[in-house]
């Protein structure tokens, strides 16, 4: 902990665009990119991207809350800052940090922790999972205003990324009050052997079923209808959809309600980053609306 505080200290960045930090102007996300970011974890540095809101220059005090985002290096293209510059200009949401972490191995890092899936995909998500706990949220709050606690930080990502944002926010719903999924791959399982065995073994959907009690969380999800062409149950749904809608049948079975702690939205669109682009500011504005518009808690 004290190697992260002292990188925090030190608060070197090499910037993406736009001016430093220093002399950035109001009404501008500025995005900071961190010196290789060294996992001892994972045994590999990390590229990091903050995104820092338009008033963070200007104002000492304030603490913002703070999304974290797999896949960090699709952000410029689904345009995250100049959609945060949008949103937060015309009050459609909040004030906030997104701190983007680029995939190296994204289909052993991203998945269900301890659990990999039926081609031995997935292997690394524990370990993943402990990187972003107890490396970079750790570093984060040191060096930046980021508003502490669950209701104040949510976790995003799409197809594996979103896989695993769900798994992370599922199983620490003590650090994370929102997740949002785009294409999340559901499918994840641990049996091939049959169109039931998929079905069944699906390792997210078992989770939450094997979950005791009702974790506080705030869930988006959205389903393009061109997702993908597989059906493996020939019931006329392609399996993305239905992946997705029977995760958050089971979640209801635990108490979630539609509406104010989860949306499905089942779109018409692809497994791309065009959709996703398109869908990302419904996303960030469902979860961190502006205070006047905010959603009393679950």
């Amino acid at each position: 902990m004290a190697r992260w505080r002292e990188l925090a200290r030190r608060g070197l960045v090499a910037l993406i665009g736009g001016p430093t930090l220093a002399a950035a102007h109001r009404d501008q996300v500025v995005v900071e990119r961190l010196p290789p970011f060294e996992s001892r974890l994972l045994g590999e540095n990390r590229t990091i991207d903050v995104y820092l809101p338009r008033d963070y220059a200007h104002d000492s005090s304030t603490t913002y809350p703070v999304i974290y985002a797999n896949d960090g290096q699709d952000m410029e293209a689904v345009n995250l800052v100049g959609t945060l510059d949008s949103l937060e200009r015309t009050g459609a949401m909040a004030q906030v940090i997104v701190v983007a972490i680029h995939a190296t191995d994204r289909i052993q890092d991203y998945g269900t922790a301890y659990i990999a899936n039926a081609q031995g995909l997935g292997a690394r998500a524990d370990r993943y999972g402990q990187f972003m706990l107890a490396e970079l949220m750790t570093m984060i709050e040191a060096r930046y205003r980021v508003a502490r606690g669950p209701a104040s930080t949510a976790i995003m990502g799409w197809s594996l990324g979103g896989l695993s944002a769900f798994d992370l926010a599922w199983r620490h719903s003590d650090r994370f009050g929102t997740v949002g999924v785009f294409s999340g791959s559901f499918w994840w399982r641990t049996d091939d052997s049959s169109p039931e065995a998929k079905q069944s073994s699906r390792i997210m959907h078992r989770r939450v079923r094997d979950t005791p009690g009702h974790p506080a969380l705030r869930m988006w999800f959205e389903t393009g209808r061109q997702d993908e062409n597989a059906d493996r149950d020939r019931d006329g749904i392609i399996d993305a959809i239905q992946d997705t809608e029977e995760l958050v049948v089971a979640l209801e079975k635990k108490g979630y309600r539609r509406g104010p702690e989860m949306v499905h939205l089942i779109v018409e669109g692809k497994h791309d980053l065009p959709t996703w682009k398109r869908l990302l500011p419904e996303w960030l504005a469902w979860a961190f609306p502006a205070p006047a518009q905010a959603a009393p808690p679950p």
